[in-house]
């Protein structure tokens, strides 16, 4: 294989680490692997620290095709707590508000996902890499300042309903390019009159590529191994 020149890795990013630090590490062995000292790596979508799956990685002149691998649809697998928000709709961030659940039934939850489906206008989350004004959306939030973010158009393809053990409900997102799952658990609560933020997010899929196709980070070095001569 020829990193240099270009090739398209998949990785399973691990809990807990960013996906630039991925993009790092990657570069990083491919560096010392062919004893040089730039190569340049890129991903086709970033995953939240909190979230595990799928990452695309490119290399060399492969990263001119980052745009088109972004596009692709994506599958996850997301943990959902209802009767709590927290300002970042997932767990970096302290539960701010609880709200009663003892109105919402399975049924009631499967009707309300059905509302999802198809075209919205999703408003992005404040702790997100956003830009306002040229600053990240995030590093406001953190600090507390007012931030008005405009809806964005995308489409859920799917939603399923995998399992529902209240508080905690489990869905099947298939969606397009561009979707917050945390702001999408945000507003399942809403659509309950409840709360919701995300507990767990594992990106499943992106286009053809699944988990099944991708390495682990403590796979990386006999992978490359074998492939670098």
């Amino acid at each position: 294989m020829d990193f240099i020149e270009g090739e398209i890795l998949y990785v399973n990013k691990p809990l807990h680490w960013t996906s630039f630090r991925v993009v790092k590490v990657v570069r990083a062995k491919i560096c010392q692997r062919l004893k040089i000292k730039k190569l340049k790596v890129g991903h086709a979508g970033t995953l939240d620290p909190l979230a595990t799956g799928v990452m695309i990685l490119c290399t060399g002149k492969k990263t001119k095709e980052i745009e088109r691998l972004q596009a692709h649809t994506k599958e996850y697998i997301a943990d959902i707590r209802l009767g709590a928000t927290t300002p970042s709709f997932d767990l970096e961030t302290e539960i701010d508000n609880k709200f009663s659940i003892e109105h919402i039934t399975k049924e009631k939850v499967e009707n309300a996902l059905q509302n999802f489906i198809g075209e919205i206008n999703q408003v992005p989350p404040s702790y997100s890499a956003c830009k306002v004004d040229g600053r990240r959306a995030y590093d406001l939030a953190r600090n507390n300042e007012e931030i008005e973010l405009k809806p964005k158009l995308l489409v859920i393809d799917k939603i399923e309903l995998l399992s529902c053990n209240l508080p905690d409900i489990k869905i099947r997102v298939v969606c397009s390019k561009g979707t917050y799952i945390r702001a999408l658990a945000h507003d399942i609560g809403i659509a309950l009159e409840s709360g919701a933020h995300l507990t767990g997010l594992v990106r499943t899929r992106v286009g053809e590529i699944s988990l099944e196709n991708c390495l682990n980070i403590d796979q990386l070095d006999s992978y490359f191994e074998q492939h670098i001569l």
